[in-house]
């Protein structure tokens, strides 16, 4: 299965391009679904037809589905939410308010990742497009591996254990007072299985030879800027991007004078993006005169992005990490385009590397020819941080 995850910031055009790309696949006799796990669904829209959580046809080898967080939680979070439930009765809260605080902040993000390693291991399509949140909730949904993965390490894991070993000892004091049960072990279980799940996914995510994030992006100054943060934090985590789209460029035919400095403004940006996402082909898509609404809208779109192009191929490959010896020493290097050395921040706990940059950060379980040795220098150079280890 090929994976295509499309990002941007909000209202760049980023479920269009989407919508337009699974169009182009499905014609190429490539059995696509296009996925939208933002919160804010508007991929029905696009598509001009009702969508649900079930995957729906859209035309001959297309389909689409808006993930509804509800149903996920509902099939496969049962025992927690439950569990919550009966917390928070037990609290004094009402039914219905229960039923609603027992979803956890974070968990469509969650139920994003479990719905694609489905899909991904029951292999029905070809090509699975991601129609992902604003920029922001994408780069959280694609570290939870990394920083779930840390968690269950260092404190889910032994708290399951201690768990375990003590129910039996302290639950008939417990629910008296309390007014609830502890957590059984199928509640105990849920979330470690989850993580497994994930786990399992994060090595799909950062194989750049079936993954590939593209960045849907507006030629105006705070929108490549935070594009530019997204690929560097996208790299961060070690998931490649292959593509950069610059949509809603007005065409050159618009000769009205009230156009004239929002054109200049816009010829700048569009050289910034070409040169600032080097060597990112980036692909341009004008400002067209209607809605991008409906099938017939969106063909023009696909004939703009694709013409007879191949969207499922890999446009570049990224490598994020790599691992060089020279003369008996061990360098780390971790490709941070366009971030500047003063703003990481480097520590080393055990065989763990711990890299932040701004509110991102990743603990890179080191190889085990670098855990023993200890960073002795970094440097910034052609957008990679090369940590030296001796």
């Amino acid at each position: 299965m090929r994976l295509i995850l499309m990002t941007g910031k909000g209202g760049v055009g980023k479920t269009s391009v989407a919508a337009a790309t699974g169009l182009r696949c499905a014609e190429l006799g490539y059995k696509t679904l296009v996925l939208s796990t933002d919160p804010a669904h508007s991929l029905a829209d696009s598509f001009d037809m009702e969508l649900g959580h079930d995957s729906r046809l859209v035309k001959p080898n297309l389909w689409g589905a808006e993930l509804d967080a509800l149903r996920e939680l509902e099939g496969n979070w049962g025992a927690v939410k439950r569990y919550i439930t009966q917390v928070l009765r037990a609290q004094g809260l009402e039914g219905v308010q229960a039923e609603e605080l027992a979803i956890l902040p974070g968990m469509d993000e969650i139920f994003g990742l479990v719905r694609m390693k489905r899909h991904y291991d029951e292999g029905e399509f070809d090509v699975l497009i991601i129609d992902s949140a604003p920029t922001g909730t994408a780069l959280r949904l694609l570290s939870l591996p990394e920083v779930g993965g840390w968690y269950m390490r260092k404190f889910y894991k032994p708290l399951q254990g201690i768990s375990a070993a003590l129910r039996p000892l302290v639950e008939p004091i417990f629910r008296p007072i309390a007014g609830f049960s502890l957590p059984d072990k199928e509640v105990m279980d849920a979330p470690y299985e989850f993580y497994e799940q994930i786990e399992a996914l994060e090595k799909v995510l950062t194989d750049n030879t079936v993954t590939s994030v593209r960045l849907v992006t507006n030629p105006e100054k705070m929108v490549i800027k935070e594009s530019l943060r997204a690929h560097a934090y996208l790299s961060l985590y070690n998931v490649a991007t292959d593509l950069v789209v610059a949509n809603r460029i007005i065409p050159a035919e618009v000769t009205d004078p009230f156009f004239k400095r929002w054109k200049e403004s816009q010829e700048q940006y569009r050289q910034e993006i070409h040169s600032d996402f080097m060597p990112l082909p980036v692909k341009e898509v004008p400002l067209y005169s209607e809605e991008m609404c409906g099938l017939a809208a969106l063909e023009r779109l696909k004939e703009t992005l694709y013409k007879d192009e191949d969207p499922s191929q890999v446009y570049h490959k990224e490598n994020t990490i790599k691992i060089v010896q020279e003369n008996n020493q061990y360098s780390l290097e971790l490709y941070l385009p366009g971030i500047a050395k003063d703003q990481i921040q480097l520590s080393k706990t055990g065989d763990e590397l711990n890299v932040r940059i701004g509110n991102h950060r990743r603990n890179l379980v080191l190889p085990q020819a670098l855990a023993a040795l200890q960073p002795s220098g970094a440097k910034m150079e052609e957008d990679y941080l090369k940590i030296k280890f001796a």
